[in-house]
């Protein structure tokens, strides 16, 4: 059986980006698996800061746990650059060198499917906090929810449901188009399952438009929308590229609505608006800052008060999916990584910064409530059931 306890230097540790780590006695490592550069970096900062917190506030309360002894949490960070060559790479390395015991991330899907791939293999507990395309957590082969992988966030399939209804039952949208990235695996796939959802309530995909990542000129896929006249656009991409979409769709003329989903959702995306042209955009999303829960606002306070910022669902996502591992560590009351896995296995529900989380028996995906947040006058707003704010 490998060993989990090794003493760090200072120097070994923080060259490693380890986090609550103690040079005196041994530590529960946990890695973290995430977008810190490339394309959305804001991503993989927010779930860095709440990963952060959430081993601050664990140390702070004593640790974990683990056949009796209090053990401290320490936090082995991967940059996976956004690439799904070096979000496998940075998975193996977690594992098999830094021999954490489970792991955090990766977000984005394209990343987060690799990396489950070897998490799977090594049987070691994964937990991605915001991947929704289905590949992540089951076996592209058999279909079979994989062992050892679990998400945090809700699934594609139950997202664009979500979406596709609102559309028509509270924008009373008739028309739809997509554009979105061909070359991105989430989007790729939820494209796909808007059209099929939209398409079965009794609406119309009049535009099917793609794109590559990188590419800045949007004109001629919004040209070809303009002329199918749609009554909402979904864009399925992630925040970095929805407001130059948006500015270029409204120099044309566009006046549809334009609906995301939580690839949307980090306040970066309102500093990119620059000239407001999200106004009155709507985007699916797992977290409602407006919420009055004592636990909620306590975590805004801290996030806050120790980054100088709010946090946003990525944030809140990863904090609950910290949580639920602590949960399983304490649980499985060891440090064997097939104990964790079957220890996160066993538990049904959970209820989180995000959300009543239930696991039906055998899955890896929970069932999970999906909020719908407008875009107003520069802040996000949470809406209400039935609501539409003009």
């Amino acid at each position: 059986m490998p060993k989990f306890f090794y003493r760090f230097s200072f120097l070994f540790c923080f060259s490693l980006g380890l986090l609550g780590c103690h040079s005196d006695k041994p530590s529960v490592k946990i890695g973290l698996n995430t977008e810190l550069t490339g394309e959305v970096p804001s991503i993989g900062n927010s779930c860095l800061h709440a990963a952060q917190l959430f081993v601050e506030e664990k140390n702070q309360a004593g640790g974990i746990s683990i056949a009796g002894v209090k053990m401290p949490l320490s936090l082995v960070v991967g940059d996976n650059g956004a690439k799904p060559d070096q979000s496998a790479t940075v998975a193996q390395r977690l594992i098999s060198q830094d021999e954490v015991v489970a792991m955090v991330g990766p977000n984005i899907s394209s990343c987060a499917i690799p990396a489950a791939e070897i998490a799977e293999s090594f049987g070691c507990l994964m937990m991605t906090p915001l991947s929704t395309n289905q590949r992540t957590t089951k076996d592209s082969a058999t279909e079979k929810p994989k062992k050892h992988v679990f998400r945090a966030g809700f699934t594609e399939v139950f997202e664009q449901l979500a979406l596709a209804k609102f559309a028509i039952e509270q924008l009373h949208a008739k028309k739809a188009a997509v554009l979105y990235d061909m070359s991105s695996e989430a989007p790729n796939s939820e494209s796909k399952l808007f059209k099929k959802a939209f398409v079965a309530q009794g609406g119309t995909v009049v535009a099917m438009e793609t794109y590559s990542t990188g590419d800045r000129d949007f004109r001629a896929q919004l040209t070809n929308i303009k002329e199918a006249a749609p009554d909402v656009i979904f864009l399925p991409t992630y925040y970095n590229d929805v407001p130059l979409i948006a500015e270029q769709a409204h120099q044309l003329g566009i006046k549809a609505i334009f609906l995301g989903n939580s690839a949307w959702s980090t306040p970066e995306i309102i500093q990119l608006d620059a000239g407001h042209h999200l106004e009155g955009a709507y985007f699916s999303n797992h977290f409602a800052m407006e919420s009055n829960a004592s636990e909620i606002q306590k975590f805004i306070t801290a996030y806050k008060a120790k980054f100088g910022e709010l946090p946003d669902e990525i944030a809140a996502l990863t904090y609950d999916g910290m949580s639920l591992i602590s949960q399983a560590i304490g649980k499985a009351n060891s440090l064997d990584r097939l104990a964790i896995s079957r220890a996160m296995g066993d538990i049904r529900e959970f209820q989180g910064l995000t959300g009543n989380f239930i696991y039906p028996p055998g899955s890896r995906d929970p069932l999970k409530n999906v909020i719908m947040i407008q875009l107003r006058q520069g802040k996000f707003e949470q809406m209400k059931s039935g609501e539409k704010k003009e």
